[in-house]
Formats: C-alpha cells, structure tokens, sequence
C-alpha cells in the first residue's frame, strides 16, 4: 500500500501536522508493509498557477496543443495522487476555508481532459476512488453544537476532490487548538483519532509487501518525520 502523506501548515510543530502523522501512524499499524511519500506545502509551497498553465486550460484548443512545459507541474503531481493507494491530508483552517498554498495544489491536480471531464451533468471524475483522511486544525469552532464560525473549507474540499473521482473522505476535526495547552492537544487529537475509520486500509494492506520507510530516504517513517521523530524531514 502506498500511502500520500500532504502537510498544508508552515508551521512544524502545528495541530494538523500532529493529527496527520498520527492518521499516517495509524495506517502503518494496520498496514505495516506500506510506504510513504510526502508533499509538504507548508515548507515548500507550490507556485501559484502560471501564465502558461492558465493558457494551456483557457480553451479545448490550446489544452489539446498547450504551451511546452505548461502541464508539466500539475502532471507530476497528478501522477503522485495516482500512485496513492490512501492519501492522508493535515490541514489548517485559514479564515473558514483552506489555505492558499493548499488552493495552489487543487489548482493544478483539477485539470479538465485529464483527472475530471464537464458533461452536461456537471463534473466528472476520471481518478479511481481511494480512501482520504482529512485532519483539520481549527483554532475555533466550526462544528458541532458549540460552532461559532462558518466551516467553507469541509464542503469546498468535499466538492474539490469528489469531482476528480476522490468520493471517500474522512474528514477529523481538531477544534479550538488557540485554547488548548499541550496536555488537552493531545487528549483532543486522541479524540479525534477515534473516529477514524481504518476498514479500507485494512482491506488495501496486502497492496505491496513494501517496508514502511519514507520514500526516497531509506529510513523508517517514524525516524525521518519531524513530528514522530528527530530526523528533519526534507520537503519534496
């Protein structure tokens, strides 16, 4: 089982990327023949859609002939999402919706022609479904009886992915972080973990007999990540 691991927070140390690295810790513990390769926006954003990008996708045309290089970006990291069995997502809430370095990587995974196609129905999605883990870092409220602030970021990301064919989210809540200290954190990211669901990890598990090391380092997860570990992680 391969498993795609996106950190979305700049900060290293951050409620999501904690959450993240403990769905990606639970995972390991159903799947331990998996591996793991990592996409950190935060320490190494993507640019901004470019010039050339925009063009490319401006019209049938020039997306059946775009610029040279134009796609190049958004085709690798499309081809990353392929080769995911599971991909888990730790992400902060950014003034109620995603982040924009997190916008940068929608906008080029979502490419008409290539991983969604418009029919007059609307959207279509030309990926095969895998599961999604989406562990979200709110320094408010947004759900639940004591949600205080609108929540723009789980129905945009739900919309975002289900119409490249990514249907089977699951979405973790880290709620109220600006009030917690270190000991509640914890007990509310133990919260949070709970509701996980880890039916289809199991399932995908005899996927690939691959030890669990983090892509492209040799090392084990737990040793090269910077949350679980003491070994800086280098961004992709």
């Amino acid at each position: 089982m391969n498993i795609l691991h996106i950190d979305v927070s700049p900060r290293q140390e951050s409620h999501s990327r904690q959450l993240s690295a403990a769905i990606v810790e639970k995972l390991l513990e159903v799947a331990p023949g998996a591996s793991v390769s990592r996409r950190d926006l935060g320490a190494d954003p993507l640019p901004h859609a470019a010039a050339d990008y925009s063009v490319a996708l401006s019209s049938p045309a020039t997306l059946a002939a775009p610029p040279k290089g134009a796609l190049d970006r958004s085709e690798a990291l499309i081809q990353e999402v392929e080769a995911a069995d599971v991909i888990v997502i730790g992400t902060p809430m950014h003034n109620f919706t995603i982040p924009s370095v997190f916008k940068a990587w929608i906008d080029q995974i979502l490419r008409v022609g290539r991983t969604m196609k418009s029919t007059p129905a609307g959207k279509v999605g030309m990926l095969r479904d895998r599961p999604v883990f989406i562990g979200v870092a709110s320094g408010g409220v947004f759900s639940g009886e004591l949600a205080n602030q609108p929540d723009f970021l789980t129905p945009y990301l739900s919309l975002a992915l289900n119409s490249i064919g990514l249907k089977t989210l699951q979405f973790l809540p880290l709620q109220a972080t600006a009030f917690l200290d270190e000991d509640k954190a914890a007990l509310a990211r133990e919260k949070a973990l709970a509701a996980i669901d880890l039916t289809i990890a199991r399932e995908l598990r005899g996927v690939d007999r691959w030890p669990a090391v983090l892509l492209g380092t040799g090392r084990p997860y737990r040793d090269a990540h910077p949350v679980l570990g003491s070994v800086a992680l280098a961004a992709l």
